[in-house]
């Protein structure tokens, strides 16, 4: 008897000084701050933590908001894609525009700029003589590479979600299209004006290093989806990989042909 009231009195004791220390807080949104939120703006990720991309996040400015998420699609791609939430496909249709749109015109003067050096009799004839000429192949040529590179993207995600569900996941259609589409920030970080920008903000030294980064960067990152979204690494992500490759490579070679077929008619219009 009296080693079962000791036992009790223990147990009491016990008791009370569980009661007196510090207990984890729950986990709360990181957006709203409630504990019992269930995603702002349904952006809850795998791990019950809100991840919001930075181009959604309000209050900076559309510039800011913009170079974030292209520089963490680049520098920070693992992680980027492996948290990266479902949500609504317009703001990353955005994004993907606007970032493929710039790209593009960086590309364009840069071309621009290397002609005048090979040949500039004949860039200056093209500008005083035939400026409209000109400016009706450029709009044609960044409008048709910025869509052409926007559909590669999207055929790219789209495809790693009929990979996947071959594999047996679960159907993720919308947050595999936004994968796609946030993945044109590559082409705007690893571009001249990305370079530039890198170079100003962060020195020589992490411009010279996106050529390194962009080894083999798409399929990191699409790996890092797979495995964040699906749950699916190694061999059994292999179909969907599979799948993205042949997909961005028709949607490219389409998208080719219309882009050369948006010059001709600019050029003879």
């Amino acid at each position: 008897m009296r080693i079962a009231r000791n036992q009790e009195a223990e147990g009491r004791v016990e008791s009370e000084e569980l009661a007196d220390t510090d207990v984890p807080a729950a986990v709360v949104c990181a957006r709203c701050g409630n504990a019992d939120c269930l995603g702002c703006l349904h952006e809850l990720t795998r791990s019950g933590v809100v991840s919001v991309v930075p181009w959604e996040r309000p209050g900076a400015t559309a510039i800011a908001r913009l170079w974030a998420t292209a520089r963490a699609t680049t520098f920070d791609a693992d992680r980027f894609f492996e948290s990266l939430p479902d949500g609504p496909i317009a703001p990353a249709l955005r994004f993907a525009l606007v970032s493929e749109a710039i790209a593009a015109g960086a590309m364009a003067v840069v071309a621009l700029v290397a002609l005048a050096v090979i040949a500039p009799s004949w860039v200056a004839h093209l500008v005083v003589r035939q400026a409209g000429t000109l400016a009706r192949f450029a709009a044609a040529g960044i409008c048709g590479l910025a869509a052409l590179l926007v559909a590669a993207h999207a055929a790219h995600g789209w495809a790693l979600d009929v990979g996947a569900r071959r594999s047996g996941a679960r159907r993720a259609t919308s947050r595999a299209l936004r994968f796609g589409l946030y993945a044109a920030g590559w082409d705007l970080v690893i571009g001249p004006l990305g370079a530039l920008v890198v170079a100003v903000k962060e020195g020589g030294h992490a411009a010279v290093s996106i050529a390194g980064v962009g080894v083999g960067l798409p399929g990191r990152s699409a790996r890092a989806f797979l495995r964040g979204c699906y749950g699916l690494e190694g061999k059994a992500a292999g179909p969907a990989m599979r799948a993205s490759w042949v997909a961005a490579a028709v949607a490219t070679m389409a998208g080719a042909v219309a882009v050369i077929a948006a010059f001709l008619a600019a050029i003879f219009h």
